[in-house]
């Protein structure tokens, strides 16, 4: 009997028991090729994204709000391209090679960024970007859910997250070194960041394999007819809603940047703002994956949006560079409490064959309000100044609590699906 069998056959106080360690050696290889994946498209991604804020307002000349429409444009075409993803992966039955595709068009499209010269060049090389991003996005996550035994499944998807996420500060981190090695050349940068975004493409291509479909699971015809959502569930859209309004309150991660900045930090100093955030995010993930396999994943969510409250209040009154790093750590803290949860409980309240629509529809839905939570976020910072955009955040954050009360009274219900 394998070490994973021996898991499953334990009681479930036996399982809590285990060691830690153990804990992780169980999961499955594939859960960790893909965190490996994942990590590996951050670097490339977060070296650029660190940099491009700054590098629209200081060499473009854009405006706060341009850079927030750019960034919701960007982020819900991603979220608009992983419903079709998701449901045709669910229509084939099969999710790496859509996954894989979305990598690869994602890594083709780097290159774009060194050589724009223009605002309209970022916009198309964005807009390419979150193309990939979206093609991959909700297979892959479908692909964690396959992949994961279910008593490992907030720990796989917070191995996942916290895999991305070293990504993710890793990037900005080599963005510092290299701004100082070339004299503050954004394009060099922008082009050295192409590298690792091919080595993603290749290890989910030649390493990630995908399970053999179980027996007796049906084929989904019409993912995305109005009987097969209808099967989502209720309890699905209950969390689908209460993730919405939460995107609200956390727009994007390009105004913690422009605060920064706004505060007098030197331009190569920039990105340390996303490595303070991501090391903070990926150092929670996991270890909240885990308790979410033990505790109650609505109280945990809850410990998430009080971090959020917290994050945009000493952002909002913090005049200086260490209530900049508080908050920026906070901010970290919340996503990690809040993240790897949110896909775990889709994972729990969709049916297996329709993961990859229930992905699809719940980034959809939650890229809508990335979009009007970033123009909201950039027209309160030209209109009122950054106390206006993260005082907004808090609100959202509090509205997001009243959701979650109620969605924990549904989930403690019997036959609440």
């Amino acid at each position: 009997m394998t070490r994973a069998a021996e898991t499953r056959t334990q009681p479930k106080s036996a399982t809590i028991a285990s060691d830690r360690r153990s804990r992780w050696r169980d999961i499955p290889a594939g859960i960790w090729a893909l965190g490996f994946v994942s990590m590996l498209m951050d670097i490339s991604s977060e070296m650029i994204h660190a940099l491009l804020p700054v590098y629209m307002v200081t060499v473009l000349g854009t405006s706060g709000l341009t850079v927030g429409t750019i960034e919701g444009i960007a982020e819900a075409t991603a979220s608009v391209t992983k419903v079709f993803s998701g449901a045709l992966s669910d229509w084939l039955g099969k999710r790496k090679w859509l996954a894989a595709f979305g990598y690869g068009l994602a890594a083709l499209t780097k290159p774009i960024f060194p050589l724009a010269s223009t605002v309209e060049w970022l916009v198309a090389a964005r807009f390419i970007d979150r193309v990939g991003k979206g093609i991959r996005g909700a297979p892959r996550d479908a692909l964690v859910a396959d992949i994961s035994p279910p008593h490992l499944r907030g720990a796989s998807f917070g191995l996942r997250q916290s895999l991305d996420t070293i990504g993710a500060f890793l990037g900005p981190l080599v963005a510092i070194g290299l701004m100082w090695l070339t004299a503050n050349h954004f394009q060099a940068v922008f082009w050295i960041a192409v590298l690792p975004a091919f080595l993603s493409f290749a290890l989910i291509a030649l390493v990630v394999r995908e399970p053999d479909r179980p027996q007796g699971l049906r084929r989904v015809k019409m993912p995305l007819s109005r009987r097969e959502l209808g099967r989502l569930g209720v309890t699905y859209w209950w969390i689908v809603a209460v993730a919405a309004v939460f995107t609200l309150a956390r727009f994007s991660e390009a105004f913690l940047v422009l605060k920064a900045q706004a505060i007098g930090l030197p331009l190569m100093l920039v990105p340390a703002v996303l490595v303070a955030m991501n090391i903070a995010y990926a150092l929670s993930a996991y270890p909240v994956g885990i308790l979410a396999d033990r505790l109650d994943r609505v109280s945990l969510l809850i410990v998430g949006l009080l971090l959020l409250v917290a994050a945009d209040l000493v952002l909002a009154f913090s005049p200086g560079l260490l209530g900049v790093g508080i908050g920026v750590v906070l901010w970290g803290l919340h996503m990690g409490f809040t993240q790897g949860l949110l896909a775990t409980l889709v994972a729990d309240a969709a049916p297996a064959e329709l993961r990859g629509t229930a992905f699809g529809m719940f980034n959809l839905v939650t890229g809508a309000a990335l979009l009007a939570a970033s123009v909201i976020a950039g027209g309160l910072w030209d209109a009122v100044g950054p106390q206006g955009t993260f005082f907004a955040g808090a609100a959202f954050s509090v509205l997001t609590l009243i959701g979650l009360f109620g969605l924990r009274t549904r989930l403690t219900r019997p036959n609440s699906g």
